[in-house]
C-alpha cells in the first residue's frame, strides 16, 4: 500500500480539486458506490486510499501542468481499469490487407502548410457538431462509440444540421469482423475501419432505435431498416503523420483515432494538458479528435473519450502535441493487445503522446438520411 505524508499543496489548477480531508466515506457517496459485501468494501477502501495517494502526490508537484482527480475508477487498481476500460481498437497494415478494403480508401494528400491552418481549431464550439459526451461502460466498445461519433459529427457538417445521436450498439452488435481485426467483435474489441466498412453497406440508425445495452449481443436486423446516416467508404490517414492529421482535423472535422490509455495518467487525469509520460506504447483504446490549441508554452489535442462526462475535462482529455519531426516515437511490441488481426504479432512504430498520430481515419460521403429537424 501506498504511504507518503503530503506535506505541501501546489497550486491549483482550473478545476482541481484539495482533496486533502477527502474520504472514502465521502467518495462512496459522491459517486453513489455500493458494494457487495464487507470485505469488497474493505478491499475498495484500501484501493482507494492508495489512489488517493497517488493522485495528492502528482497534485502536489508545483511545476505540473495536468492534474489528477478522484473518479469513477479510483477505487479499481490499474488492472482492473484496464481490463473493463481499454479495448482493442488498433488499425494495422494487415487490416487493410486481409479486410479487403479497396484503393479508394486510400488518404488523400493532406500538404496544406501548418502555417496556413488556423492557430486553434475546437469542433465543440461549432453548433450542433459535437454531441455529448458518452459512456462505453464495461464493454470494450471504444471502437464503435468512436466511429459513430466521428459519424454524427460528419452528418451534422455535411448537413449543417444538427448531430444526429447515433446507435454504438448497432455497430457493436452487427459489424462484421472475420479476421479477428482488433479482437474478435463486439465487446471482445474491433476497428473503427470495420464499423466504417459496414455502416458504408447498413447506415446506422438512431440511438433510440437500438438502445446501447453494453453486451455484444446478436444483431437485431429489424431496428436497422431506418438509417439516420450512411457513408460511401471512409479515408485512413498516413500513420504517424503529423501534418496530415493537422490538416484532417482542421479541415475535415473529429477524427477517429487510437491511443495507449491503459495508465494511471489515463484512469485518474483530471484536467490539464498531459505529456503523455508514462502511457508507453501499447495502444489499446479508440477515442476521437476534436480539435487543438495552445494553453501558455504548451501546444494540445483535443480527445474525446469514451467515459462518461464525470471523467477528465467533462469527457475530454488535452494531450500535448510537441509539433513536426518533434513528436515522441516507441515501439509497440503486444499489437495482439491492440489491433492487429490475428497471427499479426509484428512489433508496431508508434508516434505522438500516448501514440497518437499512429492511427487515424474517418468516414467520406456522410449523408444525412432522414432530417433530424423538427417539421414546421
Amino acid at each position: 500500500m501506498l504511504s507518503l505524508a503530503i506535506t505541501s499543496l501546489a497550486t491549483l489548477l482550473s478545476g482541481e480539486r484539495n482533496f486533502t480531508t477527502y474520504t472514502f466515506e465521502a467518495y462512496v457517496h459522491e459517486f453513489g458506490k455500493t458494494y457487495p459485501t464487507v470485505e469488497e468494501h474493505a478491499s475498495r477502501a484500501a484501493i482507494f486510499a492508495d489512489n488517493l495517494v497517488r493522485i495528492s502526490l502528482h497534485n502536489a508537484q508545483p511545476d505540473k501542468t495536468w492534474f489528477m482527480t478522484v473518479n469513477h475508477f479510483a477505487d479499481m487498481t490499474n488492472a482492473e481499469f484496464r481490463k473493463v476500460r481499454t479495448g482493442r481498437a488498433k488499425n494495422r497494415r494487415a487490416e487493410t490487407q486481409e479486410a479487403g478494403y479497396s484503393a479508394r480508401r486510400v488518404a488523400p494528400h493532406f500538404q496544406t502548410p501548418l502555417s496556413s491552418l488556423p492557430p486553434s481549431v475546437d469542433w465543440r464550439t461549432k453548433a450542433g457538431v459535437v454531441t455529448k459526451a458518452k459512456d462505453q461502460g464495461g464493454c470494450g466498445s471504444c471502437w464503435a462509440f468512436s466511429a459513430t461519433e466521428t459519424l454524427e459529427s460528419a452528418a451534422a457538417i455535411a448537413s449543417g444540421e444538427a448531430a444526429p445521436v447515433l446507435s454504438p450498439q448497432q455497430i457493436v452488435s452487427c459489424s462484421p469482423n472475420p479476421k479477428h481485426c482488433g479482437g474478435s467483435g463486439g465487446c471482445e474489441g474491433s476497428t473503427q475501419e470495420l464499423a466504417f466498412a459496414y455502416t458504408e453497406g447498413a447506415g446506422l440508425v438512431a440511438e433510440a432505435d437500438y438502445p446501447y445495452k453494453g453486451v455484444t449481443g446478436t444483431c437485431d436486423k429489424g431496428k436497422t431498416t431506418s438509417p439516420l446516416v450512411q457513408n460511401e467508404g471512409f479515408v485512413k490517414l498516413p500513420g504517424n503523420n503529423y501534418t496530415a492529421l493537422m490538416n484532417a482535423v482542421a479541415t475535415v472535422g473529429p477524427i477517429a483515432i487510437s491511443v495507449a490509455a491503459g495508465s494511471f495518467a489515463w484512469q485518474l487525469y483530471g484536467g490539464g494538458v498531459y505529456g503523455g509520460l508514462g502511457c508507453g506504447w501499447d495502444e489499446d483504446h479508440a477515442v476521437g479528435l476534436v480539435g487543438y490549441g495552445t494553453k501558455g508554452r504548451k501546444d494540445y489535442w483535443i480527445v474525446r473519450n469514451s467515459w462518461g462526462a464525470s471523467w477528465g475535462s467533462e469527457g475530454y482529455m488535452y494531450l500535448e502535441r510537441f509539433g513536426e519531426a518533434k513528436e515522441p516515437c516507441g515501439t509497440d511490441r503486444t499489437p495482439q493487445d491492440g489491433g492487429a488481426c490475428a497471427g499479426d504479432t509484428k512489433p508496431q512504430k508508434l508516434c505522438g503522446a500516448c501514440g497518437i498520430l499512429s492511427d487515424s481515419s474517418y468516414p467520406t460521403g456522410v449523408k444525412l438520411l432522414t432530417s433530424t429537424q423538427a417539421a414546421p
